[in-house]
């Protein structure tokens, strides 16, 4: 007797393994419930011959496509989140009653790992030099930040509130920064803390569409653009909307939410063919209407196309990261609009945009004068920042690398961050005869992080040689100095 019980617990654990295997052959393959390609059956033979991978990309391939998977996925979840109170997604946060958060929001939630006061610099200053491009060109530039769903409705976050920080958060330091630098800035938040209404999706992380349709007011506003409002305008509700982290904790057990759809639709029409507004890069035209934007844009710009493509001629939203300013010509923009949501600030002090570091004459002349002190013995470092300098050769106060962009000649490093303070400005000069500002940028390497690194584009047709000599600069105090100087070479066609 106990003979067939052991028989026929094997046959039934054999069963249990065998049956997401062979359910293969008649369930369809699961989508993903990520925003990611799932892998691809593997073959036996590649163009190098036989594929020594075969045996991992085929246990990565079952990973992914082994019959009911998200069936199986969701009942580990729903055992996890109703039985021991934790997510099963690592991207996911279980709250209470039902409300899920983005992970990735958590450390500006608790007020952990804030970027430091250079970084935040790094941040700013890099938005107002891409400001002062725009402008130079004729163009607005507008900058805002979505908020994460916790930072305005954090009651349903779970056990963490008890752990919460009380000091300075990223966006409240950045908020600081952008003032003092006189960036174009529109500060969301009040706008959704004053209203009563609950603006963002209980299983999503975005906004909803009332939510997108306010933020979107405020924008035009901002801008002084003419346009539709959506205050008193009629809607109706449709329970039809999928949140994106209910999709990653639940995939086989959506519960669909209210959406928000205005009576009054919209006119504009996508230029090319589009699946969603999730695409990396859509246009969209309006008959009647004035003006081209240029939107670089993160999720949060999914809700907000319809309502921004609506007011005019041409708009494109993309979701490159770094920023190609000079979309801005190639599209015919007079407004160029940034938008990102709070988790991401510190991406942007280590993204810095792809356009031309600025030239400027006057310190060119600055930072010959600066050198002809420094042959005479005067400097305008401090006794410290001398000391270090002194102790070190010129080769080892920065670092520096080219590299072949296309059209730009990229110029990059880290500086000692004893020549760096919280607001110092980093210029480079080119063979002596022409000054540039560099991007301050933070550089991450192998678990490392440091926010002394600087970025700069130079037009290739401003580089006569190959070989060029690149001088660093660092401004403290209205005063150059330089720092770092070396010979570069770069294999390029110069046009």
């Amino acid at each position: 007797m106990k003979k067939t019980w052991n028989t026929i617990y094997l046959a039934a654990v054999l069963v249990i393994c065998l049956f997401p295997f062979v359910g293969m052959l008649w369930k369809d393959s699961p989508k993903s419930s990520e925003n990611r390609k799932l892998s691809e059956l593997p073959k036996l033979w590649d163009k190098q011959g036989w594929n020594q991978e075969l045996l991992p990309e085929l246990g990565e391939y079952f990973e992914e496509h082994f019959a009911y998977r998200q069936e199986f996925v969701t009942a580990d979840a729903m055992v996890r989140s109703k039985v021991f109170d934790v997510s099963a997604a690592d991207g996911v946060i279980d709250g209470t009653e039902g409300w899920l958060y983005y992970k990735d929001s958590l450390k500006d939630y608790l007020g952990y790992e804030v970027l430091s006061d250079r970084a935040v610099f790094n941040v700013a200053h890099t938005l107002k030099m891409i400001q002062n491009y725009v402008e130079e060109k004729g163009n607005q530039f507008l900058f805002t930040v979505a908020p994460n769903k916790n930072s305005l409705y954090g009651d349903h976050m779970p056990y963490y509130e008890q752990i919460r920080s009380d000091g300075e958060r990223n966006i409240d330091k950045l908020r600081a920064a952008l003032t003092k630098e006189e960036v174009h800035y529109l500060d969301l938040y009040p706008l959704f803390e004053n209203s009563e209404e609950i603006l963002y999706h209980k299983t999503d992380s975005h906004w909803n569409n009332k939510g997108a349709a306010m933020a979107s007011e405020a924008l035009m506003d901002t801008l002084g653009k003419t346009h539709r409002t959506y205050v008193n305008a009629d809607y109706e509700i449709k329970q039809d909307f999928e949140g994106d982290l209910e999709k990653m904790l639940f995939p086989a057990k959506i519960t669909l939410e209210d959406e928000i759809y205005y009576t009054e639709g919209f006119s504009y029409q996508y230029v090319e063919p589009v699946e969603s507004n999730f695409d990396p890069d859509i246009k969209t035209t309006g008959q009647g209407k004035e003006g081209s934007l240029l939107m670089y844009r993160d999720s949060f710009g999914n809700a907000l196309l319809p309502f921004l493509a609506e007011e005019y001629e041409n708009a494109r939203f993309t979701r490159g990261v770094p920023y190609y300013l000079d979309d801005m010509i190639f599209c015919g923009a007079d407004t160029v609009l940034i938008e990102r949501a709070e988790r991401f600030i510190p991406d942007m002090a280590e993204n810095p945009p792809v356009f031309q570091s600025p030239e400027s004459g006057e310190l060119l002349q600055k930072a010959i004068e600066a050198d002809q002190l420094e042959a005479q013995g005067e400097s305008g470092l401090s006794q410290q920042e001398e000391s270090g300098l002194s102790q070190q050769k010129r080769e080892d106060a920065a670092s520096c690398e080219v590299s072949d962009e296309g059209l730009f000649v990229k110029i990059s490093g880290v500086i000692d961050e004893r020549f760096i303070r919280t607001e110092t400005k980093i210029y480079l000069s080119i063979d002596g005869e022409a000054m540039y500002e560099a991007f301050p940028t933070s550089v991450s390497n192998e678990g490392r992080t440091t926010d002394c690194g600087y970025t700069a584009y130079i037009g290739k047709e401003r580089i006569e040689d190959e070989e060029f000599g690149v001088k660093l600069y660092v401004e403290q105090d209205g005063q150059l100095q330089m720092i770092f100087e070396s010979e570069q070479m770069l294999e390029m066609e110069i046009w």
